[in-house]
């Protein structure tokens, strides 16, 4: 009898537990109108790949969004309709012009930002279609947002953060335990049958198909889990036969 496999021991055990007491907070956009706050500190966030900024509200709440570059501490954040184009600055995509470089968009209004979100990341303003801004996202591609959905002007911070590599396995393997990620991670191909369903053989290859049903035993299910379609593509030339 082997012992349990990775994904079953994922399950269980405290060594993919995320510490999540080293998480300052969440980055949600605020959707208050015409007001303007300040950011009184910048925080580092081991789970964001960009810095926090935690803006004073008049109100006097709080909240934390991802820092655009730019931003410093005492900078003054407009939120609103009527607001300058500054970096930092959140407002409807509806009065961004256009070529203007966005981040953190919002693709439904109040979801407080799901696009352009990682360090050094923006996407580009297009212009606009009836009530629809169409937006170019980081991959290139093309959207058509509600004129409604937010956005901060500017490009996210964090430019640059995988410029510098790992020197040392070490860092490598804390970068992982922060977002719960095994480091090093060993291919099933490459352990022996008796610890997966993937080991074993004179070469490392799965040896039969790697599709598993959706209600597979946990000791099996590992593969392609219930995939939509499986075996090689056919071309358009073949399409006829």
């Amino acid at each position: 009898m082997g012992k349990r496999i990775r994904a079953q021991r994922k399950g269980s055990s405290p060594r993919y537990k995320v510490s999540s007491h080293r998480f300052p907070g969440k980055n949600f956009m605020p959707r208050e109108n015409d007001v303007v706050g300040e950011v009184i500190e910048l925080i580092h966030s081991p789970v964001h790949t960009a810095p926090l900024a935690k803006i004073k509200l008049p109100d006097g709440d709080t909240t934390m969004v991802v820092a655009t570059e730019g931003v410093a501490v005492g900078s003054s954040i407009a939120i609103g309709n009527n607001v300058s184009l500054k970096p930092g600055n959140i407002t409807a995509l509806a009065n961004i012009p256009e070529g203007t470089a966005v981040n953190n968009v919002e693709l439904r209004p109040g979801d407080g930002g799901k696009v352009a979100r990682s360090g050094g990341n923006s996407a580009i303003v297009e212009g606009a279609v009836g009530d629809k801004i169409r937006v170019r996202l980081p991959s290139g591609s093309l959207k058509m947002l509600p004129g409604t959905c937010r956005a901060t002007i500017g490009v996210l911070a964090g430019h640059g953060r995988s410029d510098m590599p790992l020197r040392t396995a070490g860092a490598a393997y804390y970068k992982a335990k922060a977002r719960g990620k095994l480091y090093p991670h060993v291919s099933g191909v490459a352990m022996n049958p008796v610890d997966h369903p993937h080991g074993g053989g004179n070469h490392q290859a799965v040896h039969g198909p790697n599709s598993v049903a959706r209600g597979t035993s946990p000791g099996a299910k590992v593969g392609l889990i219930a995939p939509r379609r499986t075996g090689r593509g056919r071309g358009k030339s073949k399409q006829g036969e």
